[in-house]
């Protein structure tokens, strides 16, 4: 089972030979929330509780978006009215290319809050699963620092670049009573089509824009 709020596996799924029993959209309607601009973590992890509960023969692998911008728990607009300005651009370029004017210690700082937002919701869910449970991330992210060979600052997660910071993640073992008795089944995944309006939308207000 896969419990999301990302968009990416669904705009890249005829690309990705990946197989799940099923998948849990969250960034969808009922899961969006319009005024950040993102999936908030509370809704992440009732998506994910309702799940362990309706199927608890199956692995569950959940996907939150923080600490990745929007930065709720800010009270800073760059990061979530960037696709009104003539550029579009995502936050992470705008430090690139110099036109967002910003202290580094700052966006670490506000980085870190948004960290710090999910944390609880991370923990409500393990004290509601029984089992083991892993936390990690799908990536690390650049925060100014210089990348060889060029020592250039980099910022956010830019393809082709494996520095320590993009590819060293957590990989916290939480262990709480008997684990799963994992059995395996025929796919139920028939998630309904969405609008690519709609899919371009959220990937866009998460800094995906192509």
């Amino acid at each position: 089972m896969y419990v999301t709020a990302n968009p990416q596996l669904y705009h890249n799924r005829e690309a990705i030979d990946v197989e799940f029993h099923d998948v849990v959209d969250v960034w969808r309607e009922e899961g969006w929330d319009e005024e950040y601009g993102t999936v908030l973590p509370e809704t992440v992890t009732e998506y994910a509780l309702r799940t362990a509960e309706e199927y608890p023969n199956k692995r569950l692998v959940i996907h939150y978006m923080q600490p990745h911008y929007p930065f709720i728990e800010s009270e800073t607009d760059f990061d979530k009215d960037h696709l009104a300005g003539p550029q579009r651009e995502n936050v992470w370029n705008q430090l690139l290319f110099g036109t967002l004017d910003i202290e580094r210690e700052d966006i670490w700082n506000i980085y870190e809050a948004n960290l710090e937002r999910v944390l609880p919701h991370v923990e409500t869910l393990l004290e509601n699963i029984d089992g083991k449970t892993i936390i990690t991330a799908d990536h690390g992210n650049m925060v100014g620092e210089r990348a060889f060979p060029l020592l250039i600052r980099e910022w956010g997660h830019p393809r082709g670049i494996y520095t320590t910071e993009l590819i060293h993640v957590p990989w916290l073992v939480h262990e709480s009573g008997p684990r799963r008795k994992v059995r395996i089944g025929k796919s139920e995944n028939q998630s309904e089509t969405v609008d690519q309006d709609i899919v371009a939308d959220r990937l866009e207000q998460l800094g995906y824009a192509e």
